[in-house]
């Protein structure tokens, strides 16, 4: 009797899994709905618009990109949060999505329950870029004038809470300096105010400085990856000296919250074919962005990570974003 009940036991548990099996083999079945956070144009838009035409060429059915920008990506967010959880309407947000609930009062969703990550696309780098005014060459000399001179060195953001502002916040925690933070609107006002020496300082993505650092407005520092990155070898990582260092940011993929573990494996599976492209692979190195892969898993990992960390320095910066 018991072997028949353990025989009954093991057929039920392969039907009940048969047709999750047997959706991830035929996914997708229609067009996917790619929701990017953003408006047209950045790099969460561009990263996101080349994977999914490569995903469109992989797998012969549309991934059609659906741009719903506002309020730092929530009002995208929310909308693949409350969408079902099939695999058919897909996220593509940067690091600002785990940032979001630490700086805005409240959001419509839970940032790690109502999300299932899938896999980052690219990893951003910033780089630490003084005005040449500043009589500081390397890391360490710079930490050595921000000692020295507390509250007095100032650095320019983006935005309260933006990886502009977090990614200096972490060097003032690490290194007891005391740099004093001056929100832009936005990186273009910010690197124009560093440019003309309105500020001395700042840490923004590669991309949106190599223009002034080639044009010796501004003087490079340090980048904010744990090694030196390929594109400027010559240019130190900041974890060089403060040992420990490391900020950087990403452009990701999420689905809903209990979206079938056959259909995320799919898709992860079908993105890191994607990453794998020489054509993927160059067209995101062109947008600074290094190509980056993770299971579900290891995405699961970081996330919970960065929203701690970017917790912590958020409350320690007491930024707010309404």
């Amino acid at each position: 009797m018991k072997l028949v009940l353990q025989a009954a036991a093991a057929a039920l548990a392969v039907m009940s899994f048969a047709p999750l099996a047997a959706t991830a083999q035929v996914y997708p079945a229609k067009p996917v709905r790619v929701i990017i956070a953003w408006p047209p144009g950045g790099a969460n838009d561009i990263a996101g618009r080349i994977v999914a035409q490569k995903l469109t060429e992989n797998t012969g059915q549309q991934f059609v990109v659906d741009n719903r920008g506002g309020a730092s990506g929530i009002v995208g967010s929310d909308v693949v949060a409350k969408s079902p959880a099939d695999g058919y309407t897909i996220l593509v947000h940067s690091a600002t999505h785990i940032s979001n609930p630490h700086l805005y009062s409240k959001v419509p969703y839970d940032t790690l329950k109502d999300f299932t990550g899938i896999s980052p696309l690219g990893r951003q780098v910033g780089m630490l870029v003084v005005h040449p005014s500043l009589p500081v060459k390397t890391i360490k000399e710079f930490v050595e004038l921000g000692r020295k001179r507390p509250n007095d060195i100032t650095y320019a953001s983006s935005g309260n809470g933006s990886f502009v502002h977090l990614a200096m916040a972490l060097i003032n925690s690490m290194t007891g300096t005391r740099m004093v933070h001056v929100p832009y609107k936005g990186g273009g006002p910010a690197a124009v105010a560093i440019s003309s020496g309105e500020v001395q300082a700042m840490t923004a993505t590669v991309g949106s400085v190599i223009p002034h650092v080639n044009s010796k407005r501004l003087r490079p520092i340090a980048v904010t990856s744990d090694a030196r990155i390929s594109q400027y070898p010559d240019v130190p990582a900041i974890a060089e000296t403060v040992k420990g260092y490391e900020f950087t940011a990403w452009v990701g993929t999420f689905a809903p919250a209990n979206t079938p573990k056959p259909i995320v494996d799919r898709l992860n599976a079908e993105i890191q074919k994607a990453m794998k492209d020489k054509g993927v692979a160059e067209k995101l190195g062109a947008q600074t962005l290094d190509p980056m892969f993770m299971t579900p898993e290891q995405f699961a990992e970081r996330l919970k990570s960065d929203y701690e960390k970017y917790g912590r320095l958020i409350k320690e910066t007491g930024a707010k974003a309404g």
